[in-house]
């Protein structure tokens, strides 16, 4: 198929807030999942990513940004993607409690989002968009009401026309479907964005890479080095076709191991059981099917009560347990989080930077982690890079004081 030589739209279009003037040219925001700034920085002191040294030499843009908290997958997506935190979007896990069914159930279908999308809006105002992620978890929520092409690298084999506006697409990125559990499924994500450019077949790209690499290797890893330098080569194939870049992670990643290597796990619904002796549930919003990332383990919790139970006696006794930095009853999390309440429990709780919870010993198979266990959810994982491939304006460099990643996609399309 022939490039489209088509410019792309340049009509204005807001959501949920915002209003977006994306230029004339290819636009491309990538999550690189789990990217801790630390892996920039090794692998940029390494000369392992010289596209992106050579942007940040030219005066491109880069920064800290503040996520969205839990700091989990599901939540920083749907928030890059809508521009909002999880009080607006509704996302507060990948996992959750269902307070009209009483049931614990994925929290990975659009029916839970309560506003629209950046990506389905752009596509209104004439923008080609495609999504591509690596996880097939995330292609309901972000592909919402999207009149466009929608895809995961976990299943691209299964993409057709009526269901994904696409097909074909292991042919197209010139490789088979890739092993989740791999840095392949990542760099196949950034391969299918530059051939969707290369073939005229979308302008407007939202890019959503995993972060096994990250909960296996520390920045400074070969693994890791090799990981970024082939990030940065697909960067490069993306800027070659004259897209304007954006890119932030959803999460951060750190150790949480004890001194001997072991995981270091607060086991809270054991621990509360025994003390309480009352029925609780502990919800740990990570949960999702890719276990052998992190063994369900992470470093926020939503903790239900039941009626006999006093919260704030419980609330005193959390704050007491070593590993434990912040306990909030529902009314305060959702404010001071930014979190919906209807979907967080009665209590939230956070962990330290080396602690992550965890419901009963029974309830984890830790085989996976047992060489270590490197996760995020928490306080600890909530800053990560944000970058442009442009210079920032006025406008806008007036703005960075407080940037959250999901002001990416703004940022991306105004701020050059």
């Amino acid at each position: 198929m022939a490039p489209d030589s088509t410019t792309p739209s340049t009509n204005e279009f807001t959501v949920n807030g915002r209003t977006y003037r994306p230029p004339a040219r290819p636009l491309a925001v990538i999550c690189i999942d789990g990217c801790a700034d630390e892996y920039l920085d090794s692998s940029l002191a390494h000369g392992r990513m010289p596209r992106l040294a050579r942007l940040l030499e030219s005066g491109s843009f880069r920064a800290i940004a503040r996520g969205a908290l839990p700091s989990f997958t599901n939540v920083n997506n749907s928030s890059i993607t809508t521009g909002v935190p999880p009080s607006v979007h509704g996302i507060s896990g990948n996992f959750f409690l269902d307070p009209q069914t009483g049931e614990e159930v994925m929290m990975n279908s659009s029916s839970y989002l309560r506003c629209g999308t950046i990506l389905a809006a752009a596509a209104r105002a004439g923008r080609k968009v495609a999504m591509v992620t690596a996880k097939e978890k995330l292609r309901d929520i972000l592909s919402h009401e999207l009149d466009g092409i929608a895809f995961s690298a976990e299943k691209a084999d299964q993409a057709r026309e009526d269901t994904h506006r696409i097909s074909g697409v292991e042919e197209l990125v010139g490789e088979g479907v890739p092993e989740i559990y791999s840095a392949a499924a990542s760099l196949f994500v950034l391969k299918a964005g530059a051939a969707l450019l290369e073939r005229g077949r979308a302008d407007f790209l939202y890019l959503s890479l995993t972060d096994y690499m990250q909960h296996k290797f520390t920045p400074e890893a070969p693994e890791s080095l090799d990981f970024h330098e082939a990030i940065d080569h697909e960067l490069g194939r993306l800027l070659d076709l004259g897209a304007v870049l954006g890119a932030t992670a959803d999460h951060g990643m750190n150790a949480k191991q004890t001194p001997a290597g072991e995981p270091n796990v607060i086991y809270l619904e054991s621990l509360l059981a025994e003390e309480l002796g009352e029925e609780v549930k502990v919800i740990l919003p990570i949960t999702d099917p890719y276990v052998l990332h992190h063994g369900a383990l992470g470093s926020l919790a939503y903790v239900h009560l039941s009626g006999a139970i006093n919260t704030r006696q419980v609330i005193a006794r959390l704050l007491e347990l070593d590993g434990i930095t912040e306990v909030y009853d529902r009314e305060t999390a959702a404010r001071k989080l930014e979190l919906p309440p209807d979907r967080i429990g009665d209590i939230v709780v956070l962990s330290g930077r080396d602690v992550v919870i965890g419901r009963t010993p029974d309830y984890h198979d830790l085989d996976a982690v047992r060489d270590g266990l490197r996760s995020h959810g928490g306080r600890y994982e909530e800053m990560v890079p944000f970058l442009l491939s442009e210079k920032i304006n006025a406008e806008y460099s007036d703005r960075t004081g407080d940037l959250r990643n999901f002001d990416i996609f703004e940022f991306t399309a105004n701020g050059s």
